[in-house]
């Protein structure tokens, strides 16, 4: 089969090759998908699982990307909740093979049906931001309506899904990002926007709950802006600063089948809609993730047609 792998983490995205790889077998509690879309986190390059195992032993030459949407092959023994031909996606292990590849092993509780409705390019887009949105509102944020929520990169990968999850479930929401991003943010759904280069961050004043995708300077301002009683939830790592009177909480996401079916239906139903930018084959993935401009959106590797 075809794969994308990677072998030195100093080269990032520029060190990936399209190789020839045997086809992987699903071993217990597995499925073998059949790859048809792909998404990838330039980050990913820089996490240690993608170059080590669980128990640190290089796992090199590695196959990156982590969102996988497709049909299930083949059933490991034991395997049970899915069936072949079924169409499905999810969020497979950060430490195994990713989804850069035509075929892909998952095990079968990280993955979700696919509505037929559901195109297998969306079905990519979904998980990582999707989850990281969904359980940092409402698994670590607790947000309830009527609740005003900071969300930074609101027009990003993971903050336009922050916005329109937080504005679906009754929240007010206050977007950062560029200046450029200020429509894009909006459009998402964001009631307000922050400029970060020219507005003054406090001036937004107290919110029930920060959702920072940054870290850094803009992490430590915005804990002080948590209220009494209201949460920071970072992706950014530990917080240098933690708000006054509340919760600061950083995870790393986690897969989860029935929080992948709630997100997938409000995709069918219209209410959410994904940021997908650049679309391409795996024979261009190389070239898709080393781009020359500037782009905008996710980048999604269509396997098959």
């Amino acid at each position: 089969m075809k794969a994308i792998v990677v072998t030195d983490e100093a080269a990032g995205t520029a060190g990936m090759t399209l190789v020839e790889r045997s086809e992987p077998a699903a071993a217990g509690n597995d499925v073998l998908v059949e790859v048809h879309a792909s998404g990838f986190t330039p980050g990913e390059l820089s996490w240690p699982s993608t170059w080590t195992d669980r128990l640190d032993r290089d796992r090199t030459p590695s196959i990156p990307g982590h969102e996988v949407a497709g049909v299930v092959a083949s059933l490991g023994y034991g395997t049970a909740g899915l069936s072949v031909g079924r169409r499905v996606f999810g969020l497979t292990d950060w430490t195994r093979d990713g989804t850069l590849a035509e075929y892909a092993v998952v095990e079968a509780r990280n993955l979700a049906p696919l509505p037929g409705d559901v195109d297998f390019t969306v079905g990519a887009s979904l998980p990582i931001s999707g989850l990281t949105a969904w359980q940092g509102l409402f698994v670590h944020g607790r947000l309830e309506s009527g609740q005003s929520v900071l969300v930074h990169g609101a027009a990003g990968g993971v903050g336009s899904m922050v916005t329109q999850l937080a504005r679906e479930a009754g929240a007010y929401v206050v977007g950062t990002g560029r200046k450029a991003d200020r429509e894009a943010a909006q459009d998402f759904g964001a009631n307000e926007f922050v400029d970060l280069e020219n507005d003054a961050l406090e001036d937004v004043g107290g919110v029930d709950l920060v959702f920072d995708v940054f870290g850094g300077d803009i992490g430590a301002r915005s804990a002080r802006l948590v209220r009494a009683g209201g949460t920071l939830v970072t992706i950014a790592g530990p917080p240098e600063v933690r708000p006054a009177d509340g919760l600061a909480v950083d995870f790393v996401v986690e897969a989860d089948r029935t929080q992948l079916g709630e997100i997938v239906q409000r995709v069918r139903d219209g209410r959410v809609r994904t940021n997908i930018g650049t679309v391409a084959s795996l024979d261009d993935a190389v070239a898709a993730f080393n781009p020359t401009e500037r782009t905008k959106g996710k980048t999604i590797i269509r396997v098959r047609p």
